[in-house]
């Protein structure tokens, strides 16, 4: 028995053997890693179809009823919406408002990304005593808060929330870094086409 472990002819044979069965390994190791690479790339299932309406789980779907959002209480918040102009359409279909979507000054879920529609829906306004002066609340009068109009840190307030261009002016002056982009123009004045009273000194702003 000795003899034949021993022999070159077996000793090659198990070399052989060691060989494909290494190979063998590398193989079928090889070819997972393909498949698992595969599985990868695969697209997830889709969730969308091409009816299925437009939603933030269907951010690109074309199809969009806003009266089917506005007969069912407060049953849809911001987060269910895609874009601020389909919340918008919302408030527009009932300016009731069941849903809670108005944040502020007769635009709807102003934290959403664009398309955006901040045309306000004037009869979401309440303007109770210690709100701040706005474009639906324009009394003279009537306090003035530039940072109210900051709150959201992005752009969420357009040239048309101001009562006058001296508040949006206020706004700017505030944070010059102007998330709401009232200067387009990068020259230090904001909203300029706003009626008065009027603010153009310009402000300095942030690089």
């Amino acid at each position: 028995m000795g003899r034949l472990s021993g022999s070159p002819a077996i000793r090659r044979g198990v070399l052989v053997l060691a060989v494909v069965a290494v190979a063998l390994g590398v193989v079928v190791f090889v070819r997972g890693g393909s498949d698992s690479a595969a599985q990868a790339k695969r697209p997830e299932r889709e969730w969308c179809t091409p009816g299925t309406a437009r939603t933030a789980l269907c951010p690109n779907g074309k199809v969009f009823d806003a009266k089917e959002y506005a007969t069912h209480g407060a049953a849809f918040g911001c987060s269910y919406f895609a874009r601020q102009a389909d919340a918008q359409a919302v408030l527009r279909a009932d300016p009731g408002d069941p849903n809670h979507l108005d944040d502020g000054g007769g635009v709807a879920c102003r934290g959403l990304p664009a398309p955006r529609d901040t045309t306000p829906v004037p009869h979401t306004a309440q303007c109770g005593p210690g709100d701040t002066r706005s474009a639906l609340c324009p009394q003279p009068d009537r306090s003035f808060d530039a940072r109210y109009f900051l709150r959201h840190g992005g752009d969420a307030y357009d040239c048309p929330d101001f009562a006058s261009q001296a508040d949006a002016q206020a706004v700017l002056r505030f944070d010059p870094a102007d998330p709401n982009h009232l200067d387009g123009a990068r020259k230090g004045v904001a909203c300029p086409n706003l009626p008065g009273p009027k603010d153009v000194k310009p402000v300095r702003r942030a690089p």
